[in-house]
């Protein structure tokens, strides 16, 4: 199943804080990898319970999934993306 991907509109803000390389590494990732295998990813626990993590090197990809969508709230280092 392919999942559709829609995007928090804080993304940009988080995005223009990281390096356009690492920029595109995350969103191919994103593209290629969590938009096909969405529901495989760990799922959180604490205060961030129901939501899941992709993890694309030092960064991660905070999201949830409802249906055939992914919602992705939060691009972040792993330093960060928890507070």
């Amino acid at each position: 199943m392919v999942y559709k991907i829609n995007y928090n509109p804080s993304i940009k803000k988080d995005l223009k804080k990281i390096s356009k390389s690492e920029q595109v590494r995350i969103i191919d990732s994103i593209d290629n990898d969590l938009s096909i295998k969405a529901a495989d990813y760990p799922l959180l626990k604490g205060k961030f319970k129901g939501l899941r993590k992709f993890r694309v090197g030092d960064y991660r990809v905070i999201y949830f999934l409802s249906g055939e969508d992914v919602f992705i709230l939060k691009i972040r280092h792993r330093k960060d993306v928890y507070k």
